[in-house]
């Protein structure tokens, strides 16, 4: 492992001291994008404003990359590409924190439908910090050499964002970077990093399954296939593969999130919709379960003679992701001196996943190494004292980072890491 000289903390720090000059500007977009929140794959709002910021601070910028995606480089000199991704997307979650500058959007999602929205994972905070670290190195172009990749992507709640910015030339039209580095807001305190070297988050696999019976009046069952009781005893069964077919020491989920199905009270429905989630953190796991998930559906189908086969969508899918060894523990070294060792600590793995993943060295990645670190963004008092006794976590509607310490410790964070990462002058 390599150690940071006392030389290069004072060339950190130096960059670092222009944080107050940028905060102000960092701020003010923080809370446009919070209370402007958009959907995944919908973020033009957005998009314009980091690209307008990037601009104005002297980057190459490139738009519409992956649909809403945004790239900006930054060349000093010869030096490794390093790449600083942001998503930029919100959530189909109506806003509880009270907070004055809390989310009221409401808009149209990809189905039709009208839903409220709210930056529930902290990506708001995410891509002000991006931008901000941005405009830190650009000021101090002394201080470092190589080319800065800014990317914000977009769709990461839906898995779809990386996929699409790969797809659509990420690191063929623009330079291949020798390192991907995100962080990741999370309720630990503000100002803690937390880090897993290896398998970080588990894969995912989002699916929808529809259940077809046959519908008539509820007085009659005899007559009729009911699909909600035929989706009952899928729910029920689902549960075994993890129970019964996974080993005790492999980690495998399996969630029904919602089930859908009728219209009244006195009525058997023609047919029922599951919506479900899986992760496991290996392939075997994983392809092992969703083989048990058809088997289990179209047998309790059948047992239940539905009028035909049911179908089974996979609408999701998100890789492993891995933190390779080599960069996170370069940026963990250069981060321990700003923040404390005993602020930045290993962390167990998550059951979470991520799309961030698809940059990496997993089956389907792009073979960048990685490194992804949690950041702490919240204050358990500022809870306590509006009578929420736990923190909430991401996805929570009562999420809420701390906003000035949060923003700070967020650009600090990106910033060192970058730095650690690019090349000494």
């Amino acid at each position: 492992m390599r150690k940071q000289t006392q030389s290069a903390q004072e060339r950190f720090q130096s960059v670092l001291a222009g944080l107050d000059n940028v905060y102000h500007d960092v701020e003010s977009l923080y809370l446009y994008l919070h209370q402007n929140p958009e959907l995944s794959m919908q973020e033009h709002e957005t998009a314009t404003k980091v690209a307008d910021w990037l601009r104005q601070a002297g980057y190459d910028v490139t738009t519409g990359v992956g649909k809403t995606g945004v790239v900006g480089l930054l060349r000093n000199g010869q030096g490794p590409t390093v790449m600083l991704r942001g998503d930029m997307d919100a959530l189909p979650i109506k806003e509880k924190t009270n907070l004055p500058y809390a989310s009221k959007k409401v808009v149209t999602n990809s189905e039709g439908e009208e839903v409220p929205v709210m930056h529930a994972c902290g990506h708001d905070l995410h891509t002000s910090c991006l931008v901000g670290t941005a405009s830190l190195l650009q000021q101090s172009l002394h201080a470092w050499r190589g080319t800065v990749m800014i990317v914000a992507q977009p769709g990461e709640e839906t898995m779809t964002g990386a996929k699409e910015m790969l797809k659509d030339g990420l690191f063929t039209r623009f330079p291949r970077p020798d390192v991907a580095i995100a962080q990741h807001t999370n309720p630990l305190p503000v100002g803690t990093i937390g880090y897993h070297i290896g398998d970080t988050m588990t894969s995912v696999v989002n699916m929808k399954i529809t259940i077809f019976g046959k519908g008539g009046h509820g007085s009659r069952p005899q007559n009729c296939v009911d699909p909600v009781l035929i989706a009952a005893a899928i729910v029920m069964r689902l549960q075994t593969i993890v129970a019964r077919e996974v080993p005790p020491n492999d980690t495998a989920i399996i969630t029904v999130g919602s089930i859908h199905s009728g219209t009244s009270y006195n009525i058997i429905p023609d047919t029922a919709t599951l919506q479900l989630t899986v992760r496991a953190y290996t392939k075997e796991i994983r392809e092992h379960i969703l083989e048990a998930i058809r088997r289990i559906v179209k047998a309790e189908a059948e047992a239940s003679h539905a009028s035909k086969e049911p179908d089974i969508e996979i609408v999701e899918f998100g890789e492993t992701l891995h933190n390779d060894r080599e960069p996170l523990e370069r940026i963990v070294e250069a981060l321990k001196p700003f923040f404390g060792e005993q602020h930045v600590m290993e962390t167990p793995p998550m059951e979470a996943s991520e799309d961030f993943s698809f940059f990496g060295h997993v089956p389907d990645g792009a073979g960048i190494p990685s490194a992804y670190y949690f950041l702490g963004v919240t204050n358990k008092q500022l809870y306590a004292e509006k009578g929420i006794d736990n923190v909430p976590e991401p996805h929570s509607p009562y999420y809420a980072p701390d906003r000035e310490p949060a923003l700070k410790a967020g650009v600090q964070a990106l910033t060192v890491a970058a730095l650690a990462m690019l090349g000494a002058p």
